[in-house]
């Protein structure tokens, strides 16, 4: 039986999440309809723009992406520290960057007295506010609706343009979180569509190159979740990988991959799947299925049992193919 929302995701369980979104029917997200011949390619740049604006409101972080045809995937990390940072006022000219607020809000920032009832009413809508601005379902509600719109004027038509709501898997452990960023950001290449990851465009794997060739260019422009390489009291932030060590992960695995050399041991197959305890052949199977092979929650079976202990859940799901590729 379906799990609500708030059933699948838990931050005592974890703050990453793989979203996916996928268009309905035969609507186009991007790429070409080629029995018509139109392009719909422009609209990559939308739902990029999209997110990263979004990324600078919400106290949610990209570690990574890809905009692909008909659909789209997002490694996301909430950050909770950051929201509950924010104080009164900072929530409230957060919230007005999307929506309009309340009568309440308009006045306040206007610089009108409130009364007591008043002022209650705002501190609880305030507190609501917080907790929406870390929620992965608002954020992709307002990515979802403003592509839909876009799209809908574009191609005057009304009606569904995504194929229900995004689908979630939460990722428990490093060794889920790194093969799913890989996964993601492999996308291009195992459709056909690039072949390299520095050509993947649309995709993090290419905004993060950039970012690496050019910083003087993005030291004041952050988008995407740092890497920060192993995490200690002293180390901001950030993905717990050196990104030299994932740049050259998701390289050979690529390579690999291109080659139809699945399932084989690659001589230049990383050190770090060493640490992470995990197998290469798993890593190279769920680097191409892991959507498919993987539901719900995704992690080692350690962190699988107390994530759902912390969810309430009777059964364990996932917990047979968490044992196979996660040891």
């Amino acid at each position: 039986m379906p799990k609500p929302r708030y059933a699948q995701i838990s931050l005592e369980a974890t703050p990453y999440y793989h979203c996916i979104s996928r268009c309905v029917r035969r609507a186009f997200l991007c790429g070409t309809d080629l029995s018509t011949g139109e392009s719909f390619e422009h609209r990559r740049q939308w739902v990029e723009d999209k997110l990263f604006e979004l990324s600078d409101v919400f106290a949610i972080d990209i570690c990574a992406y890809a905009v692909m045809s008909n659909h789209y995937h997002l490694v996301l990390h909430i950050n909770r520290k950051q929201a509950r940072g924010w104080c009164f006022d900072e929530v409230i000219h957060t919230w007005h960057r999307l929506f309009s607020g309340n009568v309440f809000s308009q006045r306040y920032c206007q610089g009108e007295p409130l009364c007591k009832a008043e002022m209650a009413a705002l501190k609880e809508a305030v507190k609501c506010w917080r907790g929406r601005l870390m929620d992965i379902s608002w954020f992709m509600r307002v990515l979802n609706e403003f592509i839909a719109r876009q799209a809908n004027a574009e191609d005057n038509c009304s009606g569904r343009f995504w194929e229900g709501r995004f689908k979630s898997q939460a990722l428990l452990d490093e060794a889920a979180i790194l093969t799913c960023m890989a996964y993601v950001d492999l996308n291009p290449i195992r459709a056909a569509i690039a072949d390299t990851p520095e050509a993947s465009d649309f995709t993090s794997i290419k905004q993060r190159i950039h970012e690496a060739l050019h910083p003087e260019k993005t030291a004041t422009d952050k988008k995407l979740y740092a890497f920060v390489g192993h995490v200690n009291q002293t180390m901001p932030e950030g993905l717990p990988f050196n990104f030299n060590d994932y740049l050259h992960l998701v390289e050979e695995t690529g390579r690999t991959l291109r080659d139809d050399k699945r399932g084989v041991i690659h001589q230049s197959t990383p050190p770090i799947l060493h640490r992470l305890q995990m197998d290469s052949r798993n890593w190279l199977y769920l680097t191409q299925h892991f959507e498919s092979r993987l539901k719900g929650l995704v992690g080692s079976v350690h962190k699988l049992r107390q994530a759902c202990e912390k969810l309430g859940y009777k059964r364990i799901p996932n917990l047979k193919s968490c044992a196979d590729f996660f040891t």
